[in-house]
């Protein structure tokens, strides 16, 4: 039983008045949560470097692969021949801002992959 099924006010029994405002409001939720969720168009890029690197804007995920004989740096930290880092700033639009993912190449490749709006 809802809590629009009450006899001492409104329709005397009748919950459907109450039950309606209900689901027209669950209906309303969905919608803003389907449009918030809709798909946006995204662009990839590719790129080997032997020097430095910097993402040049907002990036929603970036893959970054030692293909070279020496070692690498990501955000400071080394990346061995063969190893490969990936990162994602999950859904919802969230991204790394412009100019926070640093590499290096120097010495060796690298291949980065990255997505942009």
């Amino acid at each position: 039983m809802s809590i629009g099924d009450l006899t001492t006010y409104g329709n005397k029994g009748n919950n459907f008045p109450w039950q309606l405002k209900m689901l027209q409001g669950l209906q309303i939720i969905a919608d803003s949560l389907t449009g918030a969720t809709a798909g946006v168009s995204r662009t990839p890029h590719a790129q080997r470097v032997t020097g430095a690197w910097t993402n040049p804007a907002e990036t929603f995920s970036f893959s970054i692969a030692n293909v070279g004989t020496g070692n690498g740096t990501v955000l400071g930290q080394t990346i061995k021949p063969g190893e490969i880092v990936n990162y994602d700033a999950s859904s919802m639009n969230n991204f790394f801002a412009a100019g926070t993912i640093t590499a290096s190449g120097t010495g060796t490749e690298l291949l980065i992959s990255w997505i942009t709006a």
